[in-house]
């Protein structure tokens, strides 16, 4: 199966690299820093086991900074809305 996870921050690297141990996942970021740690199988965050699993663990993940490439043969797309929007939503929607 083919994934595409939108965002290499916590969230989505964790879930990148867990679903990249049975499928083929394209990891999308718009820093280029982070695409090119990740990579050369270095976390650009600081968690053990994030390191860990990119240091040992076959996985078959690539990171992007391309759009294109990340979408045009994803099977499923994985995003992760930032915290301001749904602080926003939940605003609205409780009448705060």
């Amino acid at each position: 199966m083919k994934i595409t996870v939108a965002g290499t921050g916590y969230v989505g690297l964790s879930n990148a690299i867990l679903l990249a141990q049975h499928n083929e996942v394209i990891a999308l970021d718009i820093i280029h820093e982070k695409v090119e740690r990740i990579n050369h199988k270095k976390s650009p965050i600081i968690d053990a086991d994030i390191e860990d699993y990119l240091a040992t663990r076959d996985l078959n993940l690539i990171a992007t900074t391309d759009s294109y490439l990340a979408y045009k043969e994803a099977e499923y797309c994985i995003f992760r809305p930032a915290n301001s929007i749904c602080t926003i939503i939940s605003t609205q929607l409780h009448g705060g």
